[in-house]
């Protein structure tokens, strides 16, 4: 028997999720990631309860419920990440709902996450870099999907920009100047300095490319002139890894991390990276640190004659 969301409890995730949307600026993606988090959990209740949960019953959630409901998801194999991340929306789903229904939801923000070791980006080195984008033009047979795609590889290399952003510019953004003013995730914008390589790739693409570039259509075309898919891209990058033999991390997001990567390795500031990146919080900017030291020792390892 499959059991419904109560009408106030499906009420109130669309209305948080719209605060998350208007209030917080929420990415797509994340608001969908949310959306299904916090819905399970809704779900959750209403078996574990035997029926739909109005808004009463949510406020009066225990501390049982919460182990119960993690109990659940590490019985059906769900990792410690995903359990983490389904945690942290329920939480800011309860903040949002305790300070609108004037309650105290101890027993939900008092849960712990488990425990996971986090991912360290994966860049690319120096070399790897520069001959995947090299080898990026003979890749394709049309000349100006040879040229669109060697632009969108140079500009989340040379300017560490998400794919998503690349390929959400549009002629507003044209002529490519010195600098770049990007909108990222939250809605949060900052100022990307542009390199030469990629000033010249883009206008080399514009050069060549067949459609007319309408004021809101996006600068990069897919073959049929729609907006370029971030599938292609990913296969794209599929077929370099094959032919350069690199790791299944290399992928466009890769192209990102090693433009962080580089830019510390060579004395970048911390800070400054951050900010060019669009990271919110330092921390997230701090795991290149590890990622600098992991190399540094990796060539310790290798070059100094006591370390063997």
């Amino acid at each position: 028997m499959t059991l419904a969301l109560s009408p106030a409890a499906r009420d109130a995730l669309e209305d948080w999720l719209t605060a998350q949307k208007s209030l917080q600026g929420a990415a797509a993606n994340t608001l969908t990631a949310y959306a299904a988090d916090v819905r399970d959990f809704l779900v959750f209740l209403t078996f574990h309860q035997g029926g739909p949960q109005g808004l009463a019953p949510l406020t009066r959630i225990s501390i049982s419920e919460m182990r119960s409901w993690m109990a659940g998801l590490r019985a059906e194999d769900v990792g410690a990440r995903s359990v983490a991340r389904k945690l942290s929306a329920v939480k800011s789903f309860y903040r949002w709902l305790g300070e609108r229904e004037g309650f105290e939801p101890t027993a939900v923000l008092s849960t712990r996450a488990p425990k996971f070791e986090k991912k360290l980006p994966r860049p690319l080195s120096v070399d790897a870099a520069r001959n995947l984008i090299a080898s990026v033009e003979a890749q394709a047979q049309t000349p100006w999907v040879a040229a669109r795609d060697v632009a969108v590889v140079t500009l989340l290399y040379g300017c560490g920009l998400r794919i998503s952003e690349a390929l959400g510019l549009t002629p507003a953004h044209l002529p490519i100047g010195d600098v770049l003013r990007i909108i990222g995730k939250g809605n949060k914008e900052r100022i990307v300095p542009v390199i030469g390589p990629a000033r010249d790739a883009v206008e080399a693409y514009l050069r060549l490319c067949p459609f007319d570039l309408t004021e809101d259509a996006p600068v990069f075309r897919g073959v049929r002139g729609g907006a370029l898919n971030p599938r292609s891209m990913q296969q794209l990058m599929a077929g370099l890894r094959l032919q350069l033999g690199l790791p299944a991390t290399a992928t466009p997001h890769a192209l990102r991390h090693s433009f962080a990567t580089h830019l510390l390795a060579a004395g970048g500031d911390l800070r400054a990276i951050q900010e060019l990146l669009g990271h919110a919080s330092l921390s997230t900017t701090q795991a290149y640190t590890s990622v600098d030291s992991v190399h540094l020792m990796t060539a310790y390892n290798k070059a100094h004659p006591k370390a063997h």
